[in-house]
């Protein structure tokens, strides 16, 4: 017990040492050394690494200049110091991967990774971050009209994600058109992109991308999979949803099936970054993000760097989700314009969100015409409002999306239309979404 005892107050010890210094080296004001310290290290690590080396050298020397001529002295902010690098090698290389950041919290924790156990507590703490966030896939549903939507916040490492990737493009793999909402998404993983964008073409291998990497001056090519578990969707329409915010491999994602002719993209320019990299620590407490390659597309032979992916159906982003559900509804609709219990069927919630959009309103002499007795239905006024009800079921409030057609509240499969013969009710048509109707005369 005294041992034991011994050994807890040892590791106590530790761990409010270890809080302690990374507090305090959260809290130190950067120096003169420090800072010619951290330029000297970004700046080797851009020479060696930065995916276009006469840039790297510019922005080295720009650095150095600054440095130099004491443009950085009245800086002792760590945080403000990270930033005011940031916007120098940007106003040359207008990269916006690149960056320069202040986390000696992140560092401490890499450098004490140093055996097999750490590691795997390390890679541990990841995935567990990632898996609540259910690793990016933030909602998967059916929409109204058989329309899949996916909210995917980012594109994850496959090694994890994969069993979650693959489950939401199967859910959604009977859909009649797949909307992907990028709005929010900052990028991620190539290799995600790969296996999402697999789902969505056949067997045959379909060339995605291409990347070349500085480093090891070679480039590398990425296509669609010959193999994915479950089924594939090669002729389901896809919407894309895009926005400022739209950023890095959640572009490349749009820009592949946009040049590819394989997705509609609704929404906003995304972000312009096209350099894959990765985070390297420059010193004990800053960091940089190093871009060390760049994208080159095979239909284009270019990228969206700085210039973003421009899309199909220009809207505000809030906009995008909707003017996609309606596009999507529309065209299919028209493609079953032969068919009416299909075109009505796609009607269905269109109808319902355009009213949602402009709601109609009635006054109330128009909405008390209504009231009455229609064989077992019933439809009141009550406190302004009009409710239906048939026979002992539930009691539904009405809301209008035309002069005599109304919708019941909290039942999404129903609707009435009232019919009239020389300004006079005479019945009640009960309309349904499989484009079946009924009606009874008025009593």
């Amino acid at each position: 017990m005294k041992i034991y005892n011994t050994l807890t107050l040892v590791l106590t010890g530790l761990i409010i040492l270890m809080a302690a210094s990374c507090l305090q080296a959260q809290n130190t004001p950067v120096t003169s050394a420090e800072k010619a310290l951290v330029i000297d290290s970004v700046s080797s690590k851009l020479n060696s690494n930065y995916v276009f080396p006469e840039v790297a050298k510019k922005m080295s020397a720009d650095l150095q200049s600054k440095l130099k001529s004491g443009a950085y002295n009245t800086i002792s902010d760590p945080n403000q110091f990270a930033t005011k690098l940031t916007e120098d090698l940007q106003a040359i290389s207008k990269d916006k991967h690149l960056r320069v950041s202040f986390a000696p919290q992140q560092i401490q924790e890499q450098e004490q990774t140093v055996s097999p156990e750490d590691s795997i507590k390390f890679m541990n703490r990841w995935i567990n971050q990632m898996k609540r966030n259910n690793f990016g896939f933030k909602k998967v549903k059916i929409m109204d009209g058989n329309i899949g939507y996916l909210d995917l916040r980012s594109f994850s490492n496959v090694e994890f994600a994969g069993p979650t990737a693959v489950a939401a493009m199967n859910y959604l793999s009977n859909s009649d058109a797949i909307i992907i909402d990028l709005r929010k998404n900052g990028g991620g993983s190539p290799a995600m992109i790969q296996l999402i964008s697999s789902y969505l073409f056949g067997s045959e291998p379909v060339h995605l991308n291409n990347f070349y990497w500085r480093p090891s001056d070679e480039t590398t090519q990425t296509w669609t999979l010959p193999h994915v578990s479950g089924e594939r969707s090669p002729d389901t329409p896809v919407y894309v949803l895009t926005s400022s915010s739209t950023f890095s491999a959640a572009e490349e994602f749009s820009y592949n099936l946009k040049n590819l002719d394989r997705a509609t993209l609704v929404g906003e320019t995304t972000g312009g970054g096209a350099h894959p990299g990765g985070s390297r620590a420059a010193t004990d407490r800053f960091m940089v993000w190093l871009p060390i390659g760049r994208a080159i597309n095979p239909i284009t032979n270019t990228n969206w760097e700085g210039t973003g992916v421009s899309p199909h159906i220009e809207v505000p982003s809030q906009d995008a989700l909707d003017v996609a559900y309606v596009k999507a509804l529309e065209s299919l609709k028209e493609k079953h314009k032969d068919d009416e219990e299909m075109a009505t069927y796609y009607e269905w919630p269109m109808v319902a969100l355009k009213v949602q959009q402009n709601p109609v309103s009635l006054d109330t002499k128009t909405l008390k015409k209504y009231a009455g007795s229609y064989g077992p239905r019933n439809v009141m006024f009550e406190n302004g409002k009009l409710y239906y009800q048939r026979g002992t079921n539930p009691k539904y409030e009405l809301y209008p999306y035309s002069d005599n057609e109304f919708m019941l509240k909290g039942l999404e499969t129903f609707r009435i239309r009232f019919l009239s013969e020389n300004n006079k009710v005479v019945a009640l048509q009960g309309l349904y979404d499989n484009g079946q109707t009924d009606k009874n005369l008025r009593d």
